[in-house]
């Protein structure tokens, strides 16, 4: 986990095994230079960059508010060709699926025979038995079927315990959270108060929207402010969007639209055309006003809770399998004006992170191995001996917010603090990831050699993590920040 960020693209070193006289020498051969480690990066996520246009061209229309137009095809159409001759090669019967068959045919055909004290089965309705079951398991390998989603992909905000969804806890949480939002004026402190330890799914999308700044207090003046907000962004659309395939902002563009696919690829939801639109849409919009940074990858995963949680509130459950296009156009248009505005606040906060060599994530690196040099010397000490650096693996950690690294469920509840705290995306996600790192210290001590510990790194095993373990996390990282925020010279030896 995560899934579709293979390792070798995020540090300068080859994992692969290769023999020990290769002139390839990975302790001789470290990045001297920021500029130097994202040379050889390219980006901390990146599958392939020379993904191809041509897609643009397989895309197929839907019904949106907006209709995208298709790219020119650039000269890497041969590599996507490549890719689909290759894809398209028959591929070997599985073996597991053939194994599997048998033995349930095998097992009704058990039950079919005779047996000590029970009723012997004819052999006519042992037959049918076994006819239907093979036709079923025809079916399923044959027709389209609702895809299973992955427990990594889960989006379900439930402990990972399995605990019921509502509690006499939760259900008294809730009605403080309404009476708060009821009130003429909310009490926007007391609203971050209650939203520290998680807020009930809902009454989410109104306090995010409260919490980002996005939606006003007094209660009266909220759908006068979402009105205007809404025509504002499809303005926005209408003036800007059409200049996508213009020379200037071509490449800008071509590379939203080649990382969009990317983004959660396990949750069908994020998948389907329409859905894609809308994160085009945002996202361009989004880099043609804000020049200084323009659009960074990473930024595509940044839309994606906000997009979730605005959706839920016209879905009740099962969000993964949800149809978009089953909506009415003017909800819509809300959620995807509502989505861009909340994740435009989000970013105004952290543009440092994104403008040219990325200084805030330098920043922040280098404070977080800081803070781990004081607080758990021995998992630094271990870095060194092996060679790791923290860019090598913490880079993605603040480029993507730990959105790499925890399952999208997780995400949201994590977001749920950071907008409750002071200052949460740029300064609290520090002592977060400082609380994520120390949390895995046994695993990693546990690992001798650079190969080995780069891949935990960039794999922790989160998949099972929900509520509770977050909020662990959270309370760690409380911890670390009432000990370190105020006491600079502990960062010092």
């Amino acid at each position: 986990h995560p899934p579709l960020d293979p390792p070798l693209y995020l540090f300068p070193y080859r994992l692969k095994d290769t023999p020990k006289d290769s002139s390839l020498n990975t302790k001789s051969k470290k990045p001297s230079t920021f500029h130097e480690f994202a040379r050889s990066t390219n980006d901390a996520w990146d599958i392939d960059d020379e993904e191809d246009d041509g897609m643009f061209s397989l895309k197929q229309p839907s019904s949106s508010p907006v209709q995208s137009r298709s790219m020119p095809h650039t000269p890497c159409d041969k590599l996507i060709k490549a890719t689909a001759d290759t894809e398209s090669l028959p591929r070997p019967p599985d073996r597991q699926e053939s194994i599997s068959t048998n033995l349930v045919l095998d097992r009704l055909d058990d039950e079919s025979g005779p047996a000590n004290g029970r009723v012997i089965k004819s052999c006519s309705d042992a037959q049918l038995n076994v006819n239907a079951a093979r036709s079923t398991l025809q079916k399923q390998h044959s027709l389209p079927v609702r895809p299973v989603i992955p427990l990594v992909a889960r989006i379900s905000d439930q402990n990972a315990s399995g605990a019921p969804p509502m509690t006499v806890r939760e259900k008294t949480r809730l009605d403080k959270f309404k009476q708060l939002l009821a009130s003429p004026n909310t009490d926007l402190e007391e609203l971050r108060k209650h939203s520290w330890s998680g807020i009930p799914r809902e009454v989410r999308p109104v306090t995010w929207r409260l919490l980002s700044g996005y939606l006003p207090a007094n209660r009266e003046r909220r759908d006068l402010v979402l009105q205007r907000k809404r025509e504002e962004y499809f303005g926005f659309i209408e003036q800007y969007y059409n200049s996508r395939t213009d020379e200037n902002h071509r490449d800008t563009y071509r590379q939203i639209h080649i990382d969009i696919p990317r983004t959660n690829p396990l949750i069908p939801l994020f998948q389907q055309p329409l859905v894609q639109e809308v994160f085009e849409r945002i996202l361009f919009i989004w880099a043609i006003r804000h020049p200084a940074s323009g659009y960074v990858q990473g930024i595509n995963d940044l839309v994606t809770p906000f997009f979730v949680v605005f959706l839920s509130e016209f879905v009740e459950e099962d969000v993964e399998n949800f149809e978009m296009a089953s909506l009415p156009l003017d909800t819509q248009r809300n959620i995807e004006a509502d989505s861009f505005w909340c994740m435009s606040k989000l970013l105004d906060g952290i543009q440092d992170n994104y403008t040219f060599a990325q200084p805030g994530i330098q920043i922040k690196v280098k404070a977080l191995e800081e803070l781990v040099s004081r607080i758990d010397e021995d998992v630094h000490v271990h870095f060194q001996k092996c060679e790791v650096e923290y860019l090598q693996f913490a880079f993605r950690w603040m480029n993507n917010l730990l959105m790499r690294e925890l399952p999208l469920r997780c995400t949201i509840r994590l977001w749920d603090t950071y907008q409750a705290e002071s200052e949460g995306f740029s300064h609290f996600h520090l002592y977060v990831c400082a609380a994520f790192l120390i949390k895995w210290r046994k695993e990693i001590l546990s690992m001798l050699d650079f190969q080995s510990l780069l891949m935990l790194l960039q794999n922790l095993p989160t998949i099972h993590w929900g509520n509770e373990e977050v909020g662990l996390l959270l309370a760690e990282a409380y911890r670390l920040k009432y000990m370190f925020a105020d006491a600079p010279s502990h960062y010092k030896r």
